[in-house]
């Protein structure tokens, strides 16, 4: 049976450029595999999750982040009767804006770009897939559909002012409606980003001996799934015990939001995507209950890895790379690739050069960045 709520794809509000579409693939599909085959996309490989790429093989990157995402979205996604391509295709390109070094390039690079309007990395996900990203004959960008690139502009909700300038910059060509919800599906891979890092980052805080197995036992939420593994595998080792409870964190987490949002959804009726767009509120969310849990466990995870020593000390040298970047190619543009000389000699005027480089630095790779930074700077 047809879900009235979910986005079909045979109604899409289409793309910027009109195309000819496949005879075998929708056009979500189409959107997805665009995604999966973009340069941006391959360089989530050795990009920050909360490690830095070399600290460790075994951490997580924004490449599985993003893959992991993606799977508890289709999850979700199949269980609720929406569109599982579009759901999926939002998932893997939620991040592809990110900078090298994580949330700590981005706040470095915002820093550096207050004089030209900032930098956001969800907006800049929306410049990559529509202007960056330059493979295609006859357009820049991926030429995504309307609703592909509303999920990635507003999955966690309406932009509000101030709107970022990259997203103001494209909403005046391809009006995405800012100011109203995203669809169904949007929401649901905001969601599945939610538990997708507070399950990972507890798997990486512990291998990283951050902090131990009854740390976590004593939390909220994790003291239940303990407590089951315990008594169903008594004697376990550790490291199967820790594991096994994490298994159950994150169904619980999948759960909650799966009953809350069915729950959300009778009580709104919605007889079409719109409907969920004009709702005024989120209709995917955790309950109140497991959000006040989940808040415990994130103020957990802030201070014990987010800001451990360790963390803390690797955040200040990174910083020092974007800080050291930025202006030095400010200055010497000629130091940039040949393919982004065109858009520097085009560049009208100091902002326009700033966004050139920062949309470069925030392309590289945390291996590429310093390395840049060894070869430019020393």
């Amino acid at each position: 049976m047809t879900v009235v709520f979910a986005c079909d794809p045979a109604r899409t509000r289409g793309r910027l450029y009109p195309e000819e579409e496949s005879t075998f693939r929708s056009p979500f599909q189409r959107d997805r595999d665009r995604i999966i085959h973009a340069s941006a996309f391959r360089r989530l490989k050795h990009k920050t999750q909360v490690f830095i790429e070399h600290e460790g093989d075994y951490f997580r990157t924004r490449l599985t982040h993003s893959i992991e995402v993606a799977q508890v979205a289709r999850t979700i996604s199949k269980h609720l009767g929406l569109n599982m391509e579009l759901t999926e295709g939002v998932a893997l390109a939620h991040d592809l804006g990110h900078t090298p070094f994580g949330h700590t390039g981005e706040e470095a690079l915002n820093r550096l770009m207050t004089p030209y309007g900032g930098f956001d990395h969800n907006a800049q996900a929306v410049r990559i897939v529509t202007r960056l990203e330059r493979h295609y004959a006859e357009w820049d960008g991926l030429n995504l559909t309307w609703e592909t690139l509303e999920g990635i502009a507003k999955h966690n909700g309406p932009v509000l002012d101030p709107v970022p300038w990259a997203l103001v910059e494209y909403d005046a060509l391809h009006d995405l409606e800012l100011h109203t919800h995203a669809s169904a599906e949007a929401q649901v891979a905001a969601l599945s980003d939610d538990i997708a890092y507070n399950n990972h980052d507890l798997h990486d805080g512990l291998r990283a001996e951050l902090f131990s197995t009854d740390d976590l036992a004593e939390l909220p939420i994790l003291r239940d799934c303990f407590a089951e593994v315990d008594i169903k595998y008594p004697g376990l080792n550790y490291y199967r015990r820790r594991h096994e409870a994490l298994r159950r964190f994150f169904g619980v987490l999948v759960e909650d939001v799966i009953r809350v949002t069915e729950g959300n959804l009778r009580d709104l009726a919605p007889q079409s995507p719109e409907d969920i767009r004009a709702a005024g509120r989120m209709m995917v969310q955790f309950s109140p209950a497991l959000w006040s849990d989940l808040k415990v466990i994130r103020a957990f995870l802030f201070e014990r890895m987010y800001r451990a020593p360790t963390v803390i000390a690797m955040r200040e040298q990174v910083t020092q790379v974007v800080d050291d970047l930025f202006p030095w190619f400010m200055a010497h543009t000629d130091d940039l690739p040949k393919q982004w000389r065109k858009d520097v000699e085009e560049a009208d005027g100091e902002s326009a050069l700033a966004r050139i480089v920062s949309d470069y630095i925030a392309g590289m790779t945390d291996r590429f960045a310093l390395q840049s930074h060894e070869t430019l700077i020393g």
